[in-house]
């Protein structure tokens, strides 16, 4: 049973991974075409480059840096005070024992 489980993870595992593989090409194919079907020849030249992955982190580090300067500027200070608590015998664990006096053991 163990091993129809084990067997039946890893071969979905798979298959997604083959899946995520297989969709960017598909997707880059059919961009192509759709340029290569309207013939303008910038176009074209563009259709074969792909955006780098060091211009990605770029453009989300900076989009990142611009939500972060949005939010208000908060002090660093924390504050924490020791609060007493008088004393409750609801909480106490002693009341908590029962003691039988009929039981023997």
């Amino acid at each position: 049973m163990a091993l129809t489980g084990y067997s039946v993870v890893f071969l979905s595992f798979f298959l997604l991974a083959l899946l995520f593989s297989v969709i960017p090409k598909i997707l880059f194919w059919n961009v192509r075409r759709t340029f290569d079907n309207e013939g303008d020849e910038t176009k074209k030249a563009l259709a074969g480059n792909t955006i780098p992955g060091e211009v990605s982190a770029a453009i989300g580090m900076a989009i990142s840096l611009y939500l972060d300067e949005l939010h208000d500027q908060e002090t660093a200070i924390l504050t924490i005070r020791k609060v007493g608590k008088s004393y409750s015998p609801w909480n106490s664990k002693i009341y908590n024992v029962i003691n039988f006096k009929g039981f023997q053991g």
